[in-house]
């Protein structure tokens, strides 16, 4: 996968940033690295990383489980967002279809029906970029304890979807670890607030 050719960044205001290329309908490619294209596969997936079709991997509640689990985001301003099966629970913000996708993010625990985490914000910023699209995500703010294990969870993500646009859907928790071990989180010892 791509992913080892690029690292996000924390950027002021203790925010997380990535931008990620996927190019269509040849390669995808992130921060200059490029790798071959899978065919299509026969239910549509794979093919290739058209600002359409990131979208529908961003916004799709059947592509969700690909990349951040069982969920739905409602689609308008206003529209409510559960991700991870409720673990994650927000409010749509930005709703520019094939544009941009923002979102507040709260973190429950099972059972809970007030978060103890204070709440922040995602964009999802896509734009046409040489044959493809260029997606910008931005999460913040980011508890200094969370920013390691935040930034290593986005790349994951963002590591599927770039598989999923491939035809390919790999595991979750393959991902991380490789992914644990360029941000220096111990998946062991996660930060708890």
């Amino acid at each position: 996968m791509n992913g080892a050719h690029f690292k996000g960044e924390v950027i002021p205001e203790s925010a997380v940033r990535f931008v990620r290329h996927f190019h269509s309908p040849f390669g995808l490619r992130s921060e200059g690295a490029a790798t071959a294209a899978s065919p299509a596969s026969p239910d549509g997936r794979g093919r290739g990383g058209s600002v359409a079709r990131v979208w529908q991997f961003l916004t799709d509640a059947a592509l969700l489980p690909e990349w951040y689990g069982d969920g739905s985001i409602e689609p308008r301003e206003g529209g409510r967002v559960t991700l991870m099966g409720g673990h994650i629970r927000g409010v749509v913000t930005a709703w520019r279809p094939e544009k941009l996708l923002g979102y507040t993010w709260n973190v429950f625990a099972p059972g809970e029906t007030v978060s103890q985490w204070p709440i922040s914000y995602i964009e999802l910023a896509l734009e046409p970029a040489d044959g493809g699209t260029s997606l910008t995500l931005t999460h913040r703010p980011i508890p200094e304890a969370m920013q390691k294990q935040t930034t290593m969870g986005w790349h994951t993500m963002l590591d599927l979807i770039e598989a999923g646009l491939r035809g390919e859907f790999p595991k979750r928790s393959d991902l991380f670890q490789k992914n644990a071990a360029l941000y220096g989180v111990d998946l062991q010892k996660l930060p708890k607030k």
